[in-house]
């Protein structure tokens, strides 16, 4: 934790200094304590620290919702992408910007929660039907399967009223870029509560993972732990997803490198999970600006790039159906 400590610090500098123009260290400084209007500073100020928050902040609600996915479901490829999640939110806020007008970010994240938990609902159960029960195939397959129909169904709506695709395409591209401090403060109240509500299923859902009537035994309420980690999921995804659009992988990788370096003890996976995952994300951003200088790439496609591989060696391993 100490040492996750020390790279988020190091990747947040990194972000403050690094882009199409570097700015130094020293100009840094001045723009957050001694600000006195220069151009350099006013890059600080107006772009690079809202986008760092940003990221730190989404990066904290994507690692924590992952890592409490995979756990509720015992499935290791459970990630608010693969399951529908995120098609969920954006078919919801396509519907709203489509249909409803919206504008604002504080109008996407009460379309996203909707569409984020309605989705969660439908895969599950879908996932869960017949003898053998929510195993992790089923539930991917679920997720696959919905998220290719909510994907068509957007596409639909966007075709319906072209004026909302722009606006839906650089949503949906998942992207910190030209988002302002106040996005972050309107998500952040929503990210809060739900990472509270994950910290505290800690000791629940290690019971949980020996299974249901072990759990039972052990005092464990399954039922509340479910119903509480469904609303924190929710809460966490809608509000990130609302804030910066879709972004892929990092619910999926960020359970797994944190289960590596702590056990499985959800007590230490989760907050791993929630330092871990704001140093990729950042870390992300930060390469994207570099790579295609002086243009950038957004983050979502950075960490499509970085998660496809992972997402191939954990299908392919012999270990996919135990957690």
């Amino acid at each position: 934790m100490l040492i996750g400590l020390v790279l988020l610090a190091a990747v947040v500098s990194l972000s403050m200094v690094v882009g199409a123009k570097s700015i130094s260290w020293h100009t840094v400084f001045d723009a957050l304590f001694h600000f006195d209007g220069s151009d350099d500073q006013l890059v600080v100020r107006q772009q690079r620290l809202p986008r760092t928050e940003l990221g730190l902040v989404v990066g904290v609600a994507l690692g924590l919702a992952g890592a409490l996915m995979q756990a509720l479901t015992r499935n290791p490829l459970a990630d608010p992408g693969l399951l529908g999640v995120n098609s969920g939110a954006s078919a919801a806020v396509a519907v709203g910007i489509g249909f409803a007008g919206l504008q604002s970010t504080w109008a996407y994240i009460w379309f996203a929660f909707g569409g984020a938990a309605a989705v969660s609902v439908v895969v599950y159960l879908l996932g869960s039907a017949g003898r053998s029960g929510a195993t992790p195939v089923r539930l991917a397959l679920a997720g696959t399967a919905v998220t290719a129909a909510l994907t068509a169904f957007t596409t639909a709506v966007l075709l319906l009223k072209p004026a909302a695709f722009d606006q839906f395409r650089y949503w949906n591209v998942g992207s910190v870029v030209g988002r302002s401090s106040t996005v972050m403060w309107q998500v952040l109240p929503f990210i809060a509560v739900g990472a509270l509500l994950a910290l505290g299923l800690g000791r629940s859902l290690n019971a949980v993972a020996l299974g249901e009537d072990t759990g039972r035994a052990l005092g464990a309420r399954v039922g509340r732990t479910r119903v509480l980690g469904a609303l924190a999921v929710t809460l966490l995804c809608g509000a990130a997803t609302a804030a910066v659009g879709p972004i892929g992988f990092i619910g999926l990788a960020v359970p797994h490198l944190a289960r590596f370096l702590t056990g499985p003890d959800q007590r230490f996976v989760l907050p791993c999970s929630m330092l871990v995952a704001p140093i990729l994300l950042i870390g992300s951003d930060v390469v994207g600006r570099v790579v295609t200088r002086p243009g950038e790439l957004e983050v979502g496609i950075v960490t499509a790039f970085l998660g496809a591989p992972v997402f191939i060696a954990l299908a392919r391993s012999g270990r996919i159906a135990q957690l």
